[in-house]
This record gives C-alpha cells, structure tokens and sequence, in this order.
C-alpha cells in the first residue's frame, strides 16, 4: 500500500510530460529531439537559432551539405567499379604465333569445271545479253552427275534480273522475258564498276517457296558485285552437297601449295604445317598448330629468325567468276584460336616478297561488375560450334548459324554444322536462299538478339602486325630462282614456273618485347570507406556512429511512431465499434490513450520535485491552497515486527 502513491504519480506523470526521443508521439517531436541531441552541427543550429534569416541560412546550408555528399558519394560509388589499366613490358624468349595460309582460290578450276559447268553457262549467258560480249561458242563440258541434273530448274527460278530505273518490272536475262517485281527492294551501292547506263540495275529476285507473294529483289548497281554475289549463292548451293572427302581432294594439297620453308634459320617442310578444310577458302596449312603438343618459339627477333615460305598460287587455274584477285590469304592467331580467314584475314600478293612483323599483346580484362565480358564463354548460351576457345566471332557466327538450323531447317555452308543438321542446298531446302537472306538481313540490323547475348572474351592475345611489300624475285635474279625453283619442284608441277604464280612471305617477331595489359580495380573497399568516412567529417562534421544514428532514427524509430499511431487509430476503431454494438456508453475511465501512455514507455523512476512542477494545472479546478496538517503522520511506527531483547529490559525500567 506504501508504493501505490507513487506509482500513481509516475503514471500521471507519463500521461502529462513530452516524452522525447525514440518515444516522442509524433514525428515532428522525434525531429526535434534529434536535432537537439545529434553530433551534427548543422541540425542542431536550425533548432536553437533565434530569428527566421539565421534559421533559413543553416536549413540551406544543412541542405547543400547533404546535397554535396549524396553527389560526392555517388562519384565515390562509380569511381569504385571502375578500373585502372596498367601496362608491363617484359623481355623473353616468346612462343611463335599459329600462321595459316590459304589459296585465295579455294579449289583448282579444272578440277571443279564438271560440277559448276551449268553454273558458268549461266554466268557467261548473263554476261552476254547484259553486256554485249561473247566468248564464242562455250566448250564448258555438260555433266550428267546428279548436282547438275536440277541446277537448270533453279537457274530459271533465280534468274539474274535487269531493273530500269527502279520500276516494278525487270528483264530476265535468262529467257529474255519481263517479270512484275514483287516484295520489298534491297539495293546494295556500291562504286566499284558501274554497267554504263546508270539506270541500269542488276539484281535477282528471291521468292517465299511456301508463299509466292512473300518476295525481295536485291539490286546493285554494279554489275561485278551484283555477277558475283548471284554466281556464289549457286556456288554454295553446290558445295553443300559434295562430300568432305571429294572437296579435300578438289583444293591444294601441302605439296601444290608450298615450295620452300625456313623457320628460325632451319629449313621445315609440309610435316610442320597441320591441314584444315574452310568451306570458302578449301584446304587451309597451319604453320605450328600444336597439336602434335609441341609449340615452336623464337629467342631472336628479326626476319632472318621467323617463318619463310614461297607459295605456288598457279593463277591459270583460278575460278574466273568465284574470284578477282590473286595471291593468299594468312591470319596470325592463337594455337587455341580459330582462324577466321574471311573475317581478318590478311592478303600477300603474288611476285612481291611480303615481310609481316609483329608485336606480341596479352590482354586481360576484369569481369563483372567492372566489364560485361566472360572468361571461358561458359555462362553464354550459345554453344561453340568451333571446338576452340571462346571469342566473340566465335559466338556471333554459332549464334547465327543456330538460328539459321532453327528458322530455314538447315546450316549455312560457310560454317560449321550443328550436331544433327545438314548444309543447305535448293534440292532438300528449296526455301533456304530466301530464308538466309531474310535472316542475315535481321542479325546485321542486331535483331535476332545476337550482339546482345555474345560478350567480349576477358582474356586474349593479339598479335599487332606491320606489313612492308618489296619487288620479288628482282629483275637480276629472276632467271636463275624461277629455273632452280623449277627443277625443284617440275617433276609435280610439269610447267614452266612463272614469277606471278609465285609469293614470298616473311613472318617474325620485331622485338621479343612482351605486353601484357592488365586492368585492376581502382579502388577497394577500404578505400571506398575511407572517402565515405571523409566526406561525411567534411560537410557534416559526421562519423559512422552519426551515420548508425541517423538510420536509427529516420527508420526505424520513425518507422515505430508511424506504426504505432496506426495501431491507436485501429484500437480507437475497434473500440467504438464494440461500444456501438453493446449499446453501453462510454465509461469515464475509457479515456483515449495518448502516445506518452504507451506500454513501451516503461521507467520505474518515482518523480522528482522538478518534474512535479512541470505538471499542468487542470481546467476547472481552484488554485491549490496549502492542504492542512495529517496529524497522523506524526505517529511514530516501528518498521521491525519483533522487538530486540535489550530493549524491552531498557522500556521496562
């Protein structure tokens, strides 16, 4: 009964004062004491400056120094995924790059005359009625075999077509006779050779096989490319359906090819160099392929310390509609690279000796989150159609060629075949050429999503090349190198050598300076909180414990209040529901709970005489008056139940 006063002074106490901090009713309390407690200066003196221009100058202050540290950090957050690129030069003795060398001429033109024979009438026919020339009456020998017996029906289905001035009518140069054009028109310029007559223009049409109206016309206006680009659809068209073995045996062997080696000052032969068929460019030589487990290497730089060959290119045998120049083509790569001939592919010249020098790069990137690259291809959905390591042409032409199998039914020739696919030709996929066409068009507009799923490589090596072109053989050693090259090789050959079948190439290393080019973080976490920690003390006199409060504060207390006066309004609701349904009318001892008298705010602490000064007088009662003595309180009363033996004797007396 002692501690019941007191408990109900401390409940009307925490009913009637401001409670602040994390127990502040509202939020606007909770701001306030903030202010008036934070260790950053700047709130603080919003709170207790006096007059409104002082107050506003420290709200725009506080404010630009929170502006300028959201900005600062943010710089800090970007700067942190970025990364610095250091470069290191290192002297060594370096592994030769692979170097393969291709024919520019895929296959020997009289070996392959019985299977494009239809196709060359065509071509000389087009020739003829477009331009006006004759080779006088063709001796192309017909075949019987089975890739010719249905060329003709195609021919007639695509023939070469002359548009004028863009109308909607053409000639076919086939059978002389007018065609409406239907479908879109695709005109691919060029500045090459022009036909003469600028209205003039050279194209064919490509028809839908399972929807007539469904047609494009690809036009050019120049009649080279527009020969060209007709004769090579119908010349893939032919290749897809000769067996590997027939077209290894229709390109260059080792032998036709190469004629002298030299490799580091020693001479080297065809065992050194690894075949591998391309479909455009036929039978390819790679020079220190490894895949015998040894790699070759160079401790020397300087021409007299690489690759040497002289090449047999043999123009006379060159296809005169497949291609127009002479000579071969050669890329440097990786042993673990595919060597995309067509793509970067380097040209030498026949009758010149080609020197190539070369400078060695390592390259290596960061991934994720500082560079959108991949370091074996593995997290790319496309799968590599090359088994060699990953690169980003490798993706492209897989990507590609995946979407050709699933769109037209089969494989574009220039590429390697999916497991269970078949090549394209107009005898099985009558659709095919229309359907590549389409298709292509899509993935150079980047609308078949290929560019967006294939990712750089982090890791590769390049090898920067200098190329330098001198006369060869010269005029004074012409005659002795062109006998001796002959009795070297007349045997196989049975011809007189002539210097413009003949190329020089020179591959070496200039210096055996390596240079690896690395990218590194440019900054770390603990240089990242360290200039956090450093913005916050400059602009707002703040550290990591300002920084705990804050987030303390403007969540999760303000997140209590917020919580918390939803729960009274609910309760409030529920009550007077109840209230409403029972028919009773409020009670006076149901008086709405205030903030202050939370069951949170918990504190057992009896009030002191300040405190009890700071209670508000009630509305309607009298000023206090002093209340009259308690008499009682004067009875003196013993706090021990039992009294002590010694003073009962004492008490007695």
């Amino acid at each position: 009964a002692a501690t019941a006063p007191g408990k109900k002074i401390t409940a009307r106490l925490k009913r009637t004062l401001p409670v602040r901090g994390p127990q502040a009713p509202t939020l606007s309390e909770l701001m306030r004491w903030y202010c008036l407690n934070t260790n950053t200066h700047g709130c603080r003196r919003i709170v207790v400056s006096r007059g409104r221009l002082r107050r506003l100058l420290w709200i725009l202050l506080t404010l630009s120094a929170v502006g300028l540290i959201l900005w600062q950090c943010a710089e800090l957050l970007m700067n942190y995924y970025s990364a610095s690129v250091s470069v290191t030069v290192q002297f060594q003795k370096l592994p030769f790059p692979a170097v393969t060398i291709c024919n520019i001429n895929p296959y020997k033109y009289s070996a392959m005359k019985e299977y494009l024979s239809e196709l060359d009438k065509e071509t000389k026919k087009a020739l003829e009625t477009f331009y006006g020339f004759s080779e006088g009456k063709s001796k192309v020998r017909r075949s019987v075999d089975e890739w010719n017996s249905t060329g003709s029906d195609f021919f007639q289905q695509i023939p070469l077509l002359k548009v004028e001035d863009f109308s909607r009518t053409a000639t076919d140069l086939h059978s002389g006779q007018k065609r409406k054009i239907e479908g879109s028109v695709f005109h691919k310029d060029s500045s090459i050779v022009n036909s003469g007559d600028s209205n003039d223009i050279i194209g064919f049409q490509l028809c839908d096989a399972n929807n007539s109206s469904e047609c494009a016309l690809y036009t050019f206006s120049s009649g080279v490319n527009a020969i060209q680009e007709w004769y090579k659809l119908h010349y893939m068209n032919i290749m897809a359906q000769i067996p590997l073995e027939t077209k290894e045996k229709l390109s260059y062997s080792a032998d036709d090819l190469l004629l002298t080696c030299f490799f580091d000052g020693l001479s080297c032969d065809k065992r050194h160099f690894t075949r591998f068929h391309h479909p455009l460019h036929g039978n390819c030589y790679t020079f220190n392929s490894g895949e015998n487990g040894t790699i070759l290497s160079t401790s020397t730089g300087g021409s007299e310390y690489g690759l040497q060959v002289v090449l047999y290119i043999d123009e006379a045998d060159y296809n005169p509609f497949l291609v127009t120049s002479t000579g071969a083509k050669i890329i440097v790569h990786d042993q673990n690279e595919y060597p995309f001939i067509e793509d970067i592919g380097t040209e030498i010249e026949t009758a010149a000796a080609t020197s190539i020098g070369m400078h060695f790069t390592r390259s290596r990137k960061l991934s994720k989150p500082y560079s959108d690259c991949t370091e074996t291809g593995a997290d790319i959905p496309v799968e590599n159609l090359y088994n060699k390591s990953y690169s980003l042409q490798i993706c492209l032409h897989s990507c590609f060629q995946k979407a050709m199998v699933d769109s037209c039914g089969c494989a574009q020739y220039a590429q390697p075949l999916p497991a269970g696919a078949e090549y394209c030709n107009y005898k099985k996929n009558p659709n095919w050429m229309y359907c590549y066409y389409r298709l292509h068009e899509k993935f150079v507009k980047e609308q078949l999503g290929c560019q967006q799923i294939c990712k750089d490589a982090c890791s590769f090596k390049e090898w920067a090349l200098t190329t330098s072109i001198a006369q060869w053989p010269s005029t004074v050693s012409e005659d002795w190198m062109l006998r001796v090259l002959s009795w070297d090789k007349g045997q196989k050959l049975n011809k007189k050598l002539n210097k413009t079948d003949l190329a020089n190439l020179m591959v070496f290393y200039k210096d055996l300076n390596e240079r690896f080019i690395s990218e590194n973080p440019a900054n770390t976490l603990v240089i990242l909180l360290s200039n956090f920690g450093g913005q916050l003390g400059l602009w707002m006199s703040c550290s990591v414990v300002c920084v705990i409060e804050i987030v303390e504060v403007f969540f999760i207390d303000s997140l209590s209040i917020v919580m918390r006066r939803q729960w009274q309004k609910a309760k409030k609701w529920w009550n007077g529901r109840k209230r409403g349904g029972s028919g009773k009318a409020p009670q006076a001892g149901d008086v709405e709970r205030q903030g202050h008298d939370n069951p949170v705010c918990i504190d057992e602490d009896l009030p002191t005489f300040t405190t009890a000064l700071r209670l508000p007088l009630p509305q309607d009662s009298p000023l206090p008056r002093t209340p009259p003595p308690n008499y009682s309180t004067l009875r003196l009363e013993t706090a021990f139940t039992e009294q002590l033996p010694d003073t009962l004797e004492l008490g007695q007396h």
